[in-house]
């Protein structure tokens, strides 16, 4: 029997094993979800550093403000 042949066979006996808990259009909307939250919470943390000038200004004074 052929590769070919042997192919044909198999795909007219598939069946499915397992079916999925939900449709499978909803990973992917799952997934949009869940980055879009990760992405505001990376976003919530822009700037931060700015906040704090004052603290960084009185270590760099205190230290001296040689960069590593």
């Amino acid at each position: 029997m052929s590769v070919l042949a042997t192919v044909a066979v198999a795909a007219e006996e598939s069946h499915v094993i397992n079916e999925l808990f939900m449709p499978a259009p909803l990973f992917g909307l799952l997934a949009l979800v869940a980055f879009t939250a990760f992405a505001f919470v990376t976003f919530s943390f822009r700037n931060v550093a700015n906040r704090h000038s004052e603290k960084a200004e009185a270590y760099a004074r205190e230290h001296g403000s040689a960069q590593h």
